[in-house]
């Protein structure tokens, strides 16, 4: 298992999208540790599949699917408050646990 969150220089929703994601996989039961990777250029944006910062991946797939075009760019979560620079806790654990189904 391979938690990755992919981030660009100086995204503000940075720190907070660790703790997030430390905290989601802790309540899901996974002892793994987020590597956080920092996308800076359009070419490693789609090496590495990325539509904005901040982006949760497990085990190489990205947890929340997106249409848009790989781009050094933030990213918005829809929540049940509007749109945000992250998603709900309870978002995230449900995208963990669906790649473990």
């Amino acid at each position: 298992m391979e938690p990755v969150l992919l981030v660009i220089p100086g995204c503000p929703n940075s720190a907070t999208a660790k703790e997030l994601f430390d905290t989601a996989l802790r309540l899901e039961g996974i002892e793994h540790t987020v590597r956080v990777r920092e996308i800076s250029t359009e070419d490693e944006a789609a090496l590495h599949d990325f539509h904005g910062s901040p982006s949760f991946s497990f085990n190489g797939a990205d947890l929340f699917e997106s249409d848009a075009e790989p781009a050094v760019a933030c990213r918005v979560y829809g929540t049940p408050d509007g749109f945000a620079g992250q998603p709900t806790l309870d978002a995230l654990r449900q995208a963990i646990r669906a790649t473990r189904s």
